[in-house]
């Protein structure tokens, strides 16, 4: 998602969201048939800096599934009729998050720690009124710019002999030629000088749910594994944790409580998340302080 352009976020999202629905010379019904016949089921997921596609085939179907992932990599069509289709799924998507405490805290938070137009403080989906604007022009671009041979990682684990792999890669992807755009240079955030609290008031909600965090390091940090550590002692297994230890268990203020950290290519997050009963926010909000 951090290579969405400024005036189409939400792109990424939205093309994850229909790559594999048809090709230039396959249907959606075509794709689904030649993977439910070897039953295969196709995730395609995206992240900050990744779009992946990723499946479970047998040894034997490999060359054939492999052929069809590379045909949609290479050649999504972006048909109007699935563009519209899922604009519509995503606007509701947006919408449900919207109506989520936990969603609207976690990207309060990073809004407050990056900035809204910042690329890790950007909402992933975008917003109703961005994907409504977006269509097959939009898509197009973004796979145009975006996915190609220069950017592609071929990951495949199982009971492979390494050359018949390579040759495999490259009979599908060898004559893949595509210019991919320049990579983005993503800035530094604005180190915080005070602390910052973020009210969204949400009506009609029996719990409130708490995003309360730091910038922390990248992924490329000597210091790594030591923020790893300090993660996993902190709540990373949420009950395991000081903070389910503290504010659930001994408490009983906290339906949830667990830390999650997000090294990356920048200075990623440190999250620290509760829900808790309205009325025990300041006292679990002390408790994460100690």
């Amino acid at each position: 998602t951090v290579y969405d352009p400024p005036s189409a976020h939400g792109v990424s999202h939205f093309v994850s969201r229909t790559i594999d629905r048809g090709t230039i010379d396959r249907s959606a019904g075509d794709i689904a048939e030649d993977l439910d016949g070897r039953a295969v089921s196709l995730t395609v997921g995206v992240s900050r800096h990744t779009l992946s596609l990723t499946c479970t085939c047998l040894v034997a179907d490999l060359d054939a599934v492999l052929a069809v992932l590379a045909n949609i990599i290479m050649y999504p069509a972006f048909h109007d009729e699935e563009v519209g289709t899922r604009r519509t799924e995503i606007v509701t998507m947006i919408r449900q998050d919207e109506d989520s405490p936990a969603v609207m805290a976690s990207e309060g938070l990073l809004e407050l720690l990056y900035g809204a137009e910042h690329p890790y403080g950007r909402r992933p989906r975008g917003s109703v009124e961005s994907v409504e604007r977006l269509g097959r022009d939009a898509l197009h671009a973004f796979h145009a710019a975006r996915v190609g041979p220069r950017a592609l990682t071929l990951v495949m684990v199982g009971d492979l002999e390494p050359a018949r792999v390579i040759e495999s890669a490259d009979r599908v992807f060898g004559s893949w030629r595509v210019e991919s755009a320049a990579d983005v240079v993503l800035p530094p955030p604005v180190p915080a000088t005070a602390r910052r609290v973020q009210v969204i008031p949400m009506m009609n909600k029996a719990q409130a749910d708490i995003a309360y965090g730091f910038v922390s390091v990248r992924r490329s940090d000597p210091q790594l594994h030591a923020y790893w550590l300090m993660n996993n002692i902190l709540g990373e297994y949420a009950m395991g944790g000081r903070l389910g230890d503290s504010i659930r268990e001994r408490q009983g203020m906290a339906y949830y409580a667990f830390s999650a950290l997000d090294a990356n290519v920048i200075a990623g997050p440190l999250q620290i998340r509760a829900g808790v009963n309205p009325a025990n926010v300041d006292r679990a909000l002390a408790s994460i302080d100690e």
